[in-house]
C-alpha cells in the first residue's frame, strides 16, 4: 500500500485557493479545491477519500479554523489526515495571520514576501516578525503535535501587501512548497 505524499496548507480562503491551485499545477500536482472554506467544509474522512482518488502526487489540502481557538473544524480535519495510515505528510505551510485568539506553532523556516528565507517567523503581511523559529496564525495549534518533516512559515498566502498575488504567479507560496518537496526528501524519493 503506497502513502499518498501530502502538504497541509493553514489558509482556507478564496485568495489561498486559487493559489494553492496553482502551485499545485505547476509542480505537477494535484490540490484537494474543495477542502477551501472558512471555516474547512468538510470533514478529515472525506478529505482523506478525495486524497485516496487524485491519481497522483504531491497533494496540497487546505485547513481553516475561521479564528476559533485551539482545536477548530480546520485542525480537527488536519489531525485526521496526518494520522491516516495511507497519508505521508511531506510539511505544512503555517499561514500567519491577525487572529485573536493568539495561536501559535514553531517553524523551520519562514519565507518573507521578498522570498528571502529567515529564522524569524513572518506575519501576516510577510515581515520577518520578532520571534525566531515561530508563527502566529489561525490554524496552526496542532501542528506541533503532528511531528512534520518541515514546517514553512509564510504570511497570509495570495496577499502580502500583492507580493504573492495570483497575477504575480504566487511566487512565496510557490517556494514554501518547493522548500517542503525539497527538505522532505520527495524529489529523492522520485529519483
Amino acid at each position: 500500500m503506497e502513502r499518498r505524499k501530502v502538504i497541509l496548507v493553514t489558509d482556507g480562503d478564496e485568495h489561498a485557493r486559487k493559489v494553492v491551485e496553482l502551485a499545485a499545477e505547476e509542480i505537477g500536482g494535484r490540490c484537494i479545491s474543495y477542502s477551501w472554506g472558512n471555516p474547512t467544509p468538510i470533514s478529515g474522512e472525506e478529505i482523506v477519500s478525495l486524497i485516496l482518488q487524485t491519481p497522483y502526487d504531491p497533494v496540497l489540502v487546505m485547513f481553516d479554523d475561521c479564528g476559533q481557538r485551539e482545536m477548530g473544524l480546520g485542525e480537527k480535519a488536519m489531525q485526521h489526515v496526518a494520522l491516516h495510515p495511507q497519508i505521508d505528510v511531506l510539511g505544512a505551510i503555517a499561514v500567519a495571520s491577525s487572529t485573536h485568539s493568539s495561536e501559535w506553532t514553531h517553524v523551520d523556516v519562514s519565507i518573507d514576501r521578498y522570498g528571502n528565507l529567515t529564522e524569524f517567523g513572518v506575519d501576516k503581511e510577510g515581515l520577518p516578525d520578532l520571534e525566531i523559529g515561530r508563527i502566529n496564525g489561525d490554524t496552526v495549534y496542532i501542528l506541533d503535535e503532528l511531528d512534520l518533516p518541515v514546517v514553512v512559515g509564510v504570511g497570509d498566502i495570495g496577499k502580502m501587501a500583492g507580493f504573492d498575488t495570483i497575477k504575480k504567479g504566487a511566487p512565496i507560496t510557490k517556494q514554501a512548497v518547493e522548500i517542503i518537496l525539497e527538505r522532505s526528501g520527495y524529489h529523492e524519493s522520485r529519483a
